[in-house]
């Protein structure tokens, strides 16, 4: 690895609006190269947004889908790549040819395309399909993993990232402030965003409380100092169809220290200098070291018959309150 300055990106998308989210990606991928960014990072599904496809069926999720690399998105995410001189990341829908639909994270540079990850635990719409493998690529000098929102949260996907030889892992996100049973979470007032000029505090409160920071604080961290890694999260801000989110856009070293992080009620960009000697000096680099591979034989232990795997948040999608009669 080698010293680089990346940027993290809050914005405020709007759902189903590929040219607006696309003008914010430009707007503030000039934002992060002024401050010396060598990669731009923005959230999950940031071109079309998020949470709004749990309200398609398959026909109207199919039609906000697009080929990668060679959909009219990602040849625009490369457009904006080149006219800033940087690397830039960002989420979509892809459609493949045989009609599979994925929840995608995408890397373009200057000179195009640069890889891609298919989200490995989907839940937000029952048409998407997950992805079937991890992905880790050298981009400027370091390698660099991608692993999108839930797949997160399983630490064994951020283990194996690492194993994988993954040094930054980016980390898209549309997270926070959800109606999970876990205490102080829940979601926050549209009216807090909507007056959040004339009162910040109290939507401050809301973000920074259990609900939004003080959740990712109990494992983000965790996932940069048990692997020691650089976890570069981004999260979108304000309103994503019925639910407000809170931004808290992070980068986090090798031992589970923020670097950089934003507090702003607004879109913002966060940035910050990975440097490699954090990397062998980091704690989880000797607990990789100390693994016994022997001894793991039930963490790959298929699951009994009738509990394949499944993911679900703590909450009930749209799809699931209101399921179609025919799904097939």
């Amino acid at each position: 690895m080698r010293d680089i300055r990346v940027a993290t990106v809050q914005f405020e998308h709007h759902d189903n609006d590929k040219p607006y989210n696309l003008a914010r990606i430009r707007d503030l991928t000039r934002v992060a190269v002024e401050q010396g960014a060598e990669i731009v990072s923005f959230h999950e599904c940031s071109i079309t947004a998020y949470t709004f496809l749990q309200h398609l069926d398959r026909d109207q999720l199919t039609a906000v889908a697009e080929s990668v690399p060679d959909g009219p998105s990602v040849r625009a995410l490369t457009e904006i790549a080149r006219e800033a001189g940087v690397v830039v990341m960002a989420g979509l829908i892809e459609k493949d040819e045989q009609g599979h639909l994925y929840n995608c994270y995408v890397a373009v540079s200057p000179d195009g395309f640069l890889a891609k990850h298919r989200k490995l635990h989907t839940f937000v719409n029952p048409h998407l399909s997950p992805g079937d493998r991890y992905t880790v690529v050298e981009i400027l000098g370091i390698q660099v993993g991608f692993l999108t929102c839930y797949d997160n949260n399983l630490p064994e996907n951020v283990r194996i990232t690492t194993l994988l030889g993954a040094e930054v892992i980016f980390m898209p996100h549309v997270t926070g402030c959800l109606p999970s049973v876990m205490p102080g979470r829940g979601t926050v007032d549209r009216r807090l965003w909507d007056e959040r000029h004339r009162d910040p505090v109290r939507l401050r409160q809301e973000f920074q409380g259990p609900k939004g920071r003080g959740w990712l604080m109990r494992w983000l961290p965790a996932r940069a100092w048990e692997n020691g890694i650089y976890a570069v999260f981004s999260n979108p801000i304000g309103r994503d169809d019925d639910t407000i989110k809170p931004g808290l856009a992070m980068i986090l070293d090798p031992f589970g220290e923020v670097l950089a992080e934003s507090a702003a009620l607004e879109d913002d960009v966060v940035v910050a200098l990975l440097t490699a000697d954090k990397l062998e000096q980091a704690s989880g680099r000797r607990y990789l070291r100390a693994r016994r591979p022997e001894l793991y034989d039930k963490l790959v232990e298929p699951p009994p018959a009738g509990q394949e795997p499944i993911t679900k948040p703590g909450w009930a999608m749209a799809h699931e309150q209101n399921p179609p009669a025919d799904r097939s």
